[in-house]
C-alpha cells in the first residue's frame, strides 16, 4: 500500500510505519538503534575482546622500526641541522612551516626551545623543560622565506633564511 500504514512484526513486537518515501530515513534509523541496543546486551563480550586486543598490543611491543621519531609535523622534510645535542628538523606544506628541535640523547628532563619566524612575521617560540624534544611549532609561510633556530641544554642551532 504506498502512502499507507502497514504492521511488520519485529522479534516479536508489532510495529505500524508509513511506507512514504519521507520515512524511510527514519525507518534506517530504527535499525541502527536497534541493532546498538542489541549490541548492549552483552557488554562483558566487548569488554573481554578490548582487553585481549590491548593485551595482544603489548605484548607485541613498539616494532622493529628505525629509532627514527615519527614527526607531528604534516609535509616533507625540508632542511634537518644537526648539532652536538639535538637536532633542528624543518618540514614544509605548501601553506605551513613547521620545526621541532628532538635531543640527541633523550632522558631526562633538560630546557629545550625552538623558534620558527616567517619573513616579515612575528616568531612563533615553544621553549620549556623536556626529556624528548620541543615543538612542533607552525607558521604560515605561503611565498615567505622562513628561518629556525633551536637549544637543547645551552647549545644551539640555525638554519638562517630557507624555503625561498
Amino acid at each position: 500500500m504506498p502512502g499507507g500504514t502497514a504492521v511488520r512484526r519485529f522479534t516479536g513486537r508489532t510495529r505500524a510505519y508509513d511506507q512514504s518515501p519521507s520515512r524511510t530515513r527514519a525507518y534506517g534509523q530504527g535499525v541502527l538503534r536497534r541493532f546498538l541496543a542489541r549490541a548492549r546486551v552483552h557488554p562483558v563480550a566487548y569488554a573481554l575482546v578490548l582487553a585481549c586486543t590491548a593485551g595482544l598490543l603489548v605484548l607485541a611491543g613498539p616494532g622493529t622500526g628505525s629509532a627514527d621519531a615519527v614527526s607531528v609535523c604534516q609535509g616533507r622534510p625540508a632542511r634537518t641541522v644537526s648539532f652536538a645535542t639535538g637536532e633542528l628538523r624543518v618540514y614544509r606544506t605548501r601553506q605551513y612551516a613547521c620545526a621541532l628541535v628532538l635531543a640527541k640523547r633523550p632522558g631526562a628532563p633538560r630546557p629545550m626551545k625552538v623558534t620558527l619566524q616567517p619573513r616579515g612575521g612575528r616568531a612563533a617560540v615553544v621553549g620549556g623543560t623536556w626529556g624528548r624534544q620541543a615543538g612542533p611549532v607552525t607558521v604560515h609561510a605561503l611565498n615567505r622565506c622562513v628561518r629556525a633556530t633551536a637549544t637543547v641544554s645551552g647549545r644551539s642551532a640555525a638554519t638562517g633564511w630557507i624555503l625561498c
